[in-house]
C-alpha cells in the first residue's frame, strides 16, 4: 500500500486570513483601496525594528527597486554569493550591472567575508548579503566591509524571517533589506515581498519607483516624475499578510520546533550536519537542511530517488548560480561541492511526528545500505 505524500512545504492558513482576505475582497476598494497595505507595511516594520516598509509583489522586485534606486546600472558589479536562486541576482542582470559570485561558508552555507574582501573592485557597487535557509550571514564581517570600501551592505531575507543576529532581525542590518511571502515561506501573501531600510531618503525613491515613478509629494494626478515599475503588492494580498503577521511568533516557534525534531532524529550520525544556530542570536529555520560529509558516500542524487521511493518530496540543496548556462563558471569550490551531497527536508506547518519519523528513517536507512 502506497503511503500518503509528504509535501515538502505548503502554507498554514487558518480562519483568521480568510476573514480578512474576504473583508478586503468585499470592501476593500476606493477609499479602503490601501486599508491592509497600509496596516501591514507598518506592523510588518514594528515587528522588524525597522522605520520604513513598502509591500510589493514579489521580493525579486524589492530587490529590483533597491539597488534601482542605490544607483546600480551599467558598468557596475554587485558581489553576491554563488550558492542563490537566480531571483537574488536576476534583478541585477535587468540593470546591466555584472554580478561577481563569490564562494560560501562552509559552516553557515552563505557569502564568505573573506571572498567578499578579494572580489572587491573599484566598479563595486553594491554586497548582496543572502541568509540562506534562514541561516545567518556574517553581519559584522560584511558591514565592516562595507564601511571600510563605502559599500552598501543588502540584506535578501528571503529565507529568514524569524531569524535574529545577535540582538537585531535579519533584514534590518544593511542599508536595505528585501523578504519574500511566496507560498512556501514561513508567512505567506500567496506571492509577495517587502522592502525595509530605515533611510528616509532611500524609502522615499523605492516608493515613488514601486508607484510607476509617481511621487508621494506630487500635487498633480496622474503625473510621474520618474520612469517606475509596478511592483505594489494587492490589499488582498496584505490582508492575508496581517492575518499570517498576528500569528508570526507561532510560525515562527513551530518551524524551529520541525528543526529540532530533525536534529534529534538524526543525532549520532556521524558526518551529517543540518543548519548552525548562531552564538548569539536565532536560526528562523525556514528550510531545514542536512549536508553530508565526503566521507558519508550519500549524495543528493541517492537521497532524491530514496525519498522518492517512499513518496516524500524533498527539495535539492541550491546549484551555484555560476554553474548556470547564462553565467560564467566560477572557482567557488563549497558553493559548488555542498550541492551534490546536500538535501533539503520536508517542513511545512502541520507536518506530524509521524511523518518527520518516515523523513528520518529514509536518512538512516541510507547510513545502514
Amino acid at each position: 500500500m502506497t503511503q500518503s505524500r509528504i509535501s515538502y512545504t505548503k502554507p498554514s492558513i487558518t480562519e483568521l486570513e480568510v476573514r480578512y482576505a474576504t473583508d478586503a475582497a468585499t470592501h476593500g476598494w476606493g477609499e479602503r483601496c490601501y486599508e491592509y497595505i497600509d496596516r501591514f507595511e507598518g506592523e510588518f516594520a514594528d515587528y522588524l525594528g525597522v522605520r520604513y516598509a513598502i509591500a510589493t509583489s514579489s521580493c525579486t522586485g524589492a530587490m529590483h527597486m533597491g539597488l534601482a534606486a542605490c544607483g546600480v546600472g551599467l558598468g557596475d558589479e554587485v558581489i553576491l554569493a554563488d550558492t542563490n536562486w537566480i531571483a537574488t541576482v536576476a534583478p541585477v542582470v535587468h540593470l546591466r550591472a555584472t554580478p561577481v559570485f563569490v564562494d560560501i561558508s562552509p559552516d553557515s552555507w552563505c557569502i564568505d567575508p573573506c571572498a567578499v574582501e578579494r572580489a572587491i573592485t573599484p566598479r563595486t557597487k553594491a554586497i548582496v548579503a543572502v541568509h540562506l535557509y534562514g541561516n545567518l550571514c556574517s553581519m559584522k564581517q560584511l558591514l565592516a566591509l562595507g564601511e571600510k570600501y563605502d559599500i552598501p551592505v543588502i540584506e535578501d531575507a528571503a529565507e529568514a524571517l524569524g531569524s535574529v543576529y545577535v540582538d537585531r532581525r535579519a533584514g534590518s542590518l544593511g542599508k536595505f533589506g528585501v523578504f519574500s511571502f511566496h507560498g512556501t515561506k514561513t508567512m505567506t501573501t500567496g506571492e509577495g515581498g517587502m522592502f525595509v531600510t530605515s533611510d528616509a531618503t532611500l524609502y522615499d525613491h523605492v516608493l515613488t519607483l514601486s508607484n510607476h515613478g509617481r511621487s508621494r509629494k506630487q500635487a498633480k494626478q496622474f503625473w510621474p516624475d520618474i520612469v517606475g515599475y509596478k511592483y505594489k503588492m494587492s490589499n488582498i494580498q496584505a490582508a492575508i499578510g496581517c492575518g499570517q503577521l498576528e500569528r508570526i511568533e507561532e510560525l515562527i516557534v513551530r518551524k524551529r520546533e520541525i528543526l529540532n525534531i530533525y536534529r534529534q532524529g538524526l543525532a549520532g550520525l556521524a558526518g551529517v550536519t543540518m543548519n548552525p544556530e548562531p552564538e548569539k542570536g536565532v536560526n528562523g529555520a525556514w528550510m531545514p537542511t542536512v549536508v553530508f560529509a565526503p566521507e558519508t558516500n550519500v549524495t543528493r542524487d541517492g537521497l532524491q530517488a530514496a525519498f522518492a521511493s517512499e513518496n516524500i518530496d524533498a527539495r535539492v540543496f541550491f546549484h551555484p548560480l555560476s554553474s548556470l548556462p547564462m553565467f560564467t563558471p566560477r572557482d567557488n569550490p563549497h558553493a559548488w561541492d555542498i550541492p551534490g551531497r546536500a538535501i533539503n527536508l520536508p517542513s511545512y506547518h502541520d507536518i506530524t511526528p509521524k511523518e518527520q519519523a518516515r523523513v528520518i528513517d529514509v536518512i538512516r536507512a541510507k547510513f545502514r545500505a
